[in-house]
Parts: C-alpha cells; sequence; structure tokens
C-alpha cells in the first residue's frame, strides 16, 4: 500500500498495464512517425535521385536516411512535420557522403530520361536533358534551394528549416537560381535557332 507522503500511483488503463495515459499519447505519437514517414518516402527518393542523378546512389542514400531517423527517432518532435528534417538529414548525409570524394561520380545525362522512369517522346527528352544540364551550371547552393521545393516539395518554410537559412535566403537563392536557369534555357535555344541557320 502506497503511503500518503509518496501519494497514490497512477490508475492502471483496461489491461492493467501503466497509467491509462500515457500508453495512447505514446502510440499517437509513434504512429504519426510512421505515417509521416511513409508519406515521405517518394519526395526523399526524388530528392536522393536529383542530388546524385543515380537510381542506385539514391536508394542508397534513402535508405540510409530512414534507417538513421528511425534510429534518432526520439529527437523528432511531436507535431511538427516529419518532411523537414528528413530533407536535412539526407542532405548531411549527401554532403558528407560526397565530400571526402576526389570526384563526384555522375551518371550521363543521356541516361537521365531513362533512369526518371518517364514515358515521353524524343522531343521532351532532349528538353529534361538540357534541363538537368543547366541544373548543374547552378552553383551549388542555388541548386539545393531549388531542388528543396520544386523536387522534394517542401513548402518555403520547410525548405528553410531544412537548409537552416532564413526564409528570405532561400526565396532570394530560388530566384536567382530560376533567372539564371531561364537564361541558359534561352540562351540553349538561341544557339540552336542560329546552328539551323
Amino acid at each position: 500500500m502506497a503511503s500518503k507522503a509518496f501519494g497514490t500511483p497512477p490508475a492502471p488503463n483496461k489491461r492493467g498495464r501503466g497509467p491509462a495515459k500515457a500508453r495512447p499519447r505514446l502510440f499517437c505519437m509513434i504512429r504519426s512517425f510512421d505515417t509521416q514517414l511513409e508519406d515521405c518516402l517518394p519526395d526523399l527518393w526524388r530528392y536522393a535521385w536529383s542530388l546524385t542523378r543515380d537510381r542506385d546512389a539514391a536508394d542508397d542514400l534513402v535508405q540510409d536516411c530512414i534507417e538513421r531517423a528511425l534510429r534518432k527517432r526520439l529527437l523528432w518532435i511531436p507535431g511538427r512535420p516529419l518532411k523537414p528534417w528528413l530533407t536535412r538529414m539526407l542532405l548531411n548525409l549527401f554532403r558528407d557522403r560526397w565530400r571526402h570524394d576526389s570526384r563526384r561520380p555522375t551518371v550521363a545525362l543521356e541516361q537521365i530520361g531513362d533512369i526518371a522512369g518517364l514515358d515521353v517522346s524524343s522531343e521532351e527528352r532532349l528538353e529534361i536533358l538540357a534541363v538537368w544540364k543547366c541544373l548543374g551550371k547552378l552553383p551549388q547552393d542555388q541548386r539545393q534551394a531549388l531542388l528543396a521545393v520544386v523536387i522534394a516539395g517542401l513548402s518555403y518554410d520547410e525548405a528553410a528549416r531544412a537548409l537552416r537559412i532564413p526564409k528570405g535566403t532561400l526565396m532570394s537563392r530560388i530566384s536567382r537560381a530560376r533567372c539564371r536557369l531561364k537564361a541558359e534555357m534561352d540562351a540553349s535555344a538561341a544557339t540552336k535557332i542560329r546552328s539551323v541557320k
């Protein structure tokens, strides 16, 4: 029997285990994490592929990210969106993985249409290749900001949190990236027109 000095123990739940309120809350937190994790997988894979441009490397990167997320799931704050946390984790893994390599392995641009699994015409495939080629010319900070929003599907707030930069800086980088991408694409189209004449 518990003494009055220590108070009365919490009432057990219906099954007789632990406090009644603790288990359902923990269950909801775990369920929310698992549900959000599952919903984020396609966006994470697209983002990983846009960083690596290699199907196998993207698979490995996402797998490492999910493994790390599951190990550190208690660090995630329930109630907050999981996607920015996972995107930041994936970006850190990508940076760590390629930081020590003297050269960054890439896939030939001709294979990108096949890797993306798109059923497109030859003209559309050439346009996709041109866009990826122009994306490769962008500075890394602008490319990462643009890909976080366009490919990973993060909102501006989530992308700024994931990249650990202010929202204004993110929007500025995205704007500069879009302007530069448009200029590169226009220059590329002008070159093609001149070469035909």
